[in-house]
C-alpha cells in the first residue's frame, strides 16, 4: 500500500466547497481509496487534506496525471489558490490504516530528517510503538516520503486536544516516548490540527 497525501489551499469560505468537491473527485475512479478528508483548524488555515492509499505506484501516478492535466484537479481549479500531492510508504510494521470513527481532533505530523536518518528513525519507532502503546494506540499511521526533502509524516487521533496533551505528558513521564534516538535525525518539524470532513471515512 502507498499514500497520497494532498493539501489543498483556499480562501476560508471556501473550504466546505472545496472539500466537498475535492471528495466528489476521489469517487469519480475505482484508482485509490479516500481514507480521510480533514480541514485544518490549528496551524495553517484554509487548507483542505486528503489522504488516499493505492495498490501499486502505477495506480498512484495515474491519479497524479489525472489532477496534473485537469484545468480545474478535485474539481476546484477556481477556488484553489495552492495544490501539493506529496507520496508515501507506510512504515513497514504498522497495520494499514483503519477508517471509521477515530476520535475527531487529528495531529498531522511532520519532520524533516538529516539526510541517511530514515533508516534510524525507522528502527527507533519500532522499538518504541508496543511500550508507549497507551499513546501510540491513537497512531492513524506514520509514512516516510517518496519524494521531495527526506521527511516523515504522522497521523494521530484523539477525542479531544486534552486527551493529546494528557496522553504526550503520560508517555513522556514514563520515559518510553520520545522514541529513543529518533529526535536526532529531525531538522525540522511542523504540526497541524485538523478537523474530519463531514463525508470523511476517518471521523
Amino acid at each position: 500500500m502507498l499514500y497520497e497525501l494532498a493539501t489543498l489551499s483556499c480562501p476560508l469560505l471556501a473550504v466546505g466547497q472545496v472539500s466537498e468537491r475535492a471528495r466528489a473527485w476521489t469517487a469519480e475512479t475505482e484508482t485509490g481509496t479516500l481514507l480521510g478528508c480533514w480541514r485544518t483548524e490549528i496551524g495553517t488555515l484554509g487548507r483542505v487534506v486528503l489522504l488516499r492509499g493505492f495498490e501499486a505506484p502505477e495506480a498512484m501516478n495515474a491519479e497524479r496525471r489525472r489532477a496534473l492535466m485537469n484545468p480545474a484537479p478535485f474539481h476546484a481549479g477556481d477556488r484553489l489558490t495552492a495544490l501539493t500531492m506529496d507520496s508515501y510508504a507506510p512504515f513497514p510494521f504498522l497495520p494499514p490504516v483503519r477508517t471509521g470513527p477515530r476520535g475527531g481532533v487529528y495531529e498531522f505530523r511532520t519532520y524533516r530528517l538529516r539526510p541517511g536518518g530514515l533508516a534510524p528513525t525507522l528502527a527507533a519507532w519500532e522499538a518504541a510503538i508496543e511500550p508507549a502503546k497507551p499513546y501510540t494506540a491513537h497512531l492513524m499511521t506514520n509514512m516516510y516520503a517518496l519524494d521531495g526533502a527526506p521527511r516523515i509524516t504522522h497521523i494521530w487521533a484523539f477525542a479531544s486536544l486534552e486527551e493529546r496533551a494528557t496522553r504526550r505528558a503520560d508517555a513522556y513521564a514514563s520515559g518510553a516516548w520520545p522514541p529513543k534516538g529518533g529526535p536526532d535525525q529531525i531538522l525540522e518539524a511542523t504540526s497541524t490540527i485538523a478537523l474530519p470532513d463531514p463525508g470523511s471515512p476517518l471521523s
